[in-house]
């Protein structure tokens, strides 16, 4: 049974840097898609000719909580106006995708499970009541022509059986008919048995296959979670063994894989894709709710305060197809490029550099990401992720006020009409922890019990150090607490407008490459760090103005170039001989270095 329950959009409100950074997204490309990219504004799904598959499912998936987050009545009123085309197109048997029925049989219903799970982001939403009668049917005629075999799992929809199992837990929590345990079965039978796959994930390959694909493989870690209940299972944590060979073999610093497009070793010049992120977020997010283990939300918290600023520009109007640890350089490549299957332009920051799904589905990571900030459980509220937010719900109110992970300060404010448990999560690598002044033993969940009609406030703080985390191949890499720090490389912009296939590049939707303008060939001359906190800048995750530094002794080295390449330093260093005396930089954040070094050695 599931631990903890997530709050709405109408109960939660998030405030300080990350309401700032949800704006700046609504500013930027999730907030505009359905004016600029061809595939959104003119999408099948709405009736007009463009791709009718994945891109506005995706899109929706973010753009409904970002919306409803801000409670911004414009975005409210278009993402009313794509759900209400999309729901039009109904079919009396239930079938909703831009396909005609005929065609069903050759179709990939990927699809179907992803316009289902963004049905339900909908109604979590808006509370539209319409939904669980267009679910209902969507998901009996999914069933029926599943059951008849008219058609059969297959290519994106076989792995990815379990995103269906968001609205089949939600159509059961209501019906309770049979055939809906059926629909599981049926979809858990003819899905892919990821644990029978490990061992392809120990050997990178420079081929694709669905069995090593980056972002499928970030979903499913939450299989068990969303779908063991309602089979009737047990819970497993099949999801910790699957993952414990994916980080010996794929890991990155940031608690990544590799995947360029399909797993890619250990190398820090590798890259991973931005979709990755985002559904490994989301699928942390609910094995953590499931569990209520916080090993997941450790892990969330290192995604979204690292990786995912990292591949995104500050003003959120362009993004990666993929990262590296160790990027010194966003320029095409003229030949053949450093990633094992995606091509020359996949790092540069674009419009849809690479491919596009990336475009649409990145909006879903910010948005589900603030819904977490806070779960509940019967008379118990637990402050999850512990981010500015403010809940409002049943006659409890409570705000927090905070920089975190920037500063470890916590203030909460609480008022409620009856009793009720506030329990807050402590991060494992917490010091020092005080409530409100005093000394406290470590705990791992810290609880008060709040009385009815008394406001009370709560003060939590706890202190963070640098420490150098061991990385292959002898290098190491920087980590404080939830944050990764690199060695920002200073860099100019080369900004691309042109036209292919139909998409306009143009400003501020445009392509940009990152051409260097510092040395980027460091090591660590000391493993001590002085930590310096700055001011909050109007962009949360500044590539200028970080709110915190780590002030580090470095000396320069013989690092050189990988073997073919002019803009990819070399997996490892040439020499770890000094060719300079040691001199004092400062490390950023990693979701605010866009160029960076991110494992380097020590001398």
């Amino acid at each position: 049974m599931r631990t903890w329950n997530f709050y709405t959009a109408k109960e939660l409100s998030p405030q300080g840097w990350v309401r700032r950074q949800l704006e700046i997204q609504a500013e930027g490309l999730s907030g505009n898609l359905d004016k600029v990219w061809r595939d959104v504004r003119d999408s099948a799904w709405i009736g007009g000719d463009a791709e009718g598959w994945e891109r506005v499912p995706y899109w929706l998936d973010g753009f409904i909580p970002l919306a409803y987050l801000l409670d911004n009545k414009d975005m409210i009123a278009r993402a009313r106006k794509y759900v209400d085309a999309i729901l039009a197109q109904q079919k009396p048997s239930g079938w909703i995708c831009p396909c005609d029925e005929e065609k069903i049989p050759g179709y990939d219903t990927w699809a179907v499970q992803l316009i289902s799970k963004v049905l339900v982001v909908y109604y979590e939403c808006s509370g539209d009541e319409r939904i669980p009668e267009v679910l209902y049917r969507v998901l009996k005629n999914y069933y029926e022509l599943l059951e008849s075999k008219t058609i059969s799992l297959f290519g994106w929809g076989k792995y990815r059986w379990f995103e269906s199992f968001i609205a089949i837990d939600f159509i059961w929590e209501r019906y309770r008919e049979d055939w809906v345990v059926e629909l599981a079965k049926i979809i858990k039978e003819q899905g892919a048995d990821y644990a029978a796959m490990t061992e392809l994930w120990k050997t990178p390959l420079n081929r694709w296959t669905f069995d090593t694909h980056i972002v499928n493989l970030g979903m499913m870690l939450k299989y068990e979670a969303v779908s063991c209940d309602i089979l009737g299972a047990d819970y497993t944590d099949v999801a910790e063994r699957l993952m414990t060979v994916l980080k010996a073999y794929n890991g990155t610093p940031v608690g990544l894989f590799t995947g360029d497009e399909c797993l890619s070793g250990l190398s820090p010049i590798q890259g991973t894709e931005l979709c990755a992120v985002a559904e490994q977020m989301y699928a942390y997010e609910h094995l953590y709710a499931y569990t209520g283990d916080s090993k997941w939300a450790e892990r969330l918290e290192l995604l979204a305060f690292n990786a995912l600023p990292a591949t995104i520009s500050d003003d959120m109007w362009t993004h990666q197809y993929l990262q590296m640890s160790n990027q010194i350089a966003c320029e095409r490549f003229p030949g053949k490029p450093v990633f094992r299957t995606n091509g020359g332009e996949a790092h540069l920051f674009g419009l849809e550099p690479n491919y596009g799904c990336c475009t649409a589905n990145f909006n879903q990571a910010w948005p589900k990401f603030a819904l977490s900030a806070f779960m509940h459980s019967g008379d118990t509220v637990l402050s999850a992720f512990p981010v500015p937010a403010t809940l409002k719900a049943d006659g409890l109110t409570v705000s927090l006020q905070t920089n975190y992970p920037f500063d470890n300060t916590f203030a909460y404010d609480v008022t409620s009409d009856k009793p009720v448990c506030l329990q807050v999560r402590v991060p494992s690598f917490a010091q020092n922890l005080r409530v409100n002044g005093q000394e406290t033993i470590y705990s791992e969940v810290l609880s008060f019990e709040i009385p009815a009609g008394q406001p009370t406030h709560i003060n939590v703080t706890f202190d963070t150090l640098p420490n150098l985390v061991e990385r292959p191949h002898d290098l190491k890499c920087v980590q404080c607490g939830s944050l990764v720090f690199s060695l920002p490389v200073s860099y100019e912009k080369r900004m691309l407008e042109f036209e292919r296939n139909g998409v306009e590049r143009k400003f501020p939707y445009c392509d940009y490459e990152y051409l260097p303008t510092s040395p980027w060939n460091y090591a660590y001359a000391s493993p001590f760090f002085k930590l310096e906190k700055r001011d909050m800048s109007d962009v949360p995750f500044s590539s200028e103005h970080p709110p915190v530094v780590l002030k580090a002794e470095v000396k320069r080295i013989p690092w050189g170039l990988e073997d073919g390449y002019a803009s990819v330093c070399a997996k490892v260093p040439q020499s770890l001989i000094p060719l300079s005396e040691a001199e004092t930089v400062e490390l950023y954040p990693y979701g605010c270095a866009k160029l960076r070094m991110t494992e380097l050695p020590l001398l």
